[in-house]
């Protein structure tokens, strides 16, 4: 219930105090569960990268729609997918079981087949289906952060190919997708004070 509680308050701040910044803690365990989320396959097809360089997050506010989000919140996360996946990443992924669960690799054999037979798709769709997995760990922030008192606010309102090119991203094989903003609302920020408005569960939900 006090989840629900903390849902209920959060909102996608439009105005950050530029003067908070995020406890160490609080940041670590913010990015602990962005971490642990979960992701198709369990294979973490992207990297999350935490801008607080306030040099290069003006550079990301020109090319983000001047939004204020950008160089006000405490850290700005840009979640980017790995646009050249490959099975070589399947094998990274099959190592790191293998290591951590302390099995033979070998036995791993047909869950690397399958993932890898996922791959043999045309790239076009390869490349939609990396770009969603992200979307899933930006989920976990937002709880996450509900759960910490730590304000959001998710934006796609971005040219990724700019970011990408700011960020040195395109030489590591990435692709920005979407961002979050995270720190402490502003007093200034009239929408805190809103209703939060959502379909009612009659309308949102089909129960079959």
């Amino acid at each position: 219930m006090a989840l629900l509680e903390q849902l209920n308050k959060r909102y996608a701040t439009k105005k950050f105090d530029a003067s908070k910044k995020i406890a160490p803690k609080d940041l670590s365990a913010l990015l602990e569960a962005v971490r642990l989320s979960a992701s198709s396959y369990g294979l973490q097809a992207y990297k999350v990268v935490v801008v607080e360089d306030a040099t290069i997050r003006k550079q990301l506010r020109a090319v983000a729609w001047d939004q204020s989000q950008i160089t006000d919140a405490s850290q700005l996360l840009v979640f980017a997918f790995e646009s050249d996946f490959d099975e070589k990443g399947v094998d990274r992924f099959v190592q790191n079981i293998a290591e951590t669960r302390k099995v033979d690799a070998s036995t791993l054999s047909g869950y690397s087949d399958m993932m890898k037979g996922t791959l043999k798709r045309p790239k076009e769709e390869i490349n939609i289906w990396l770009a969603r997995q992200p979307y899933i760990a930006l989920g976990f922030g937002l709880v996450a952060a509900a759960g910490l008192n730590i304000d959001t606010c998710p934006m796609e309102g971005f040219d990724p190919d700019q970011f990408d090119e700011i960020l040195g991203l395109k030489s590591k094989g990435l692709k920005s997708v979407v961002l979050l903003a995270v720190g402490y609302r502003s007093a200034e920020d009239d929408y805190q004070h809103l209703a939060k408005v959502r379909r009612s569960n009659e309308e949102f939900f089909i129960t079959i």
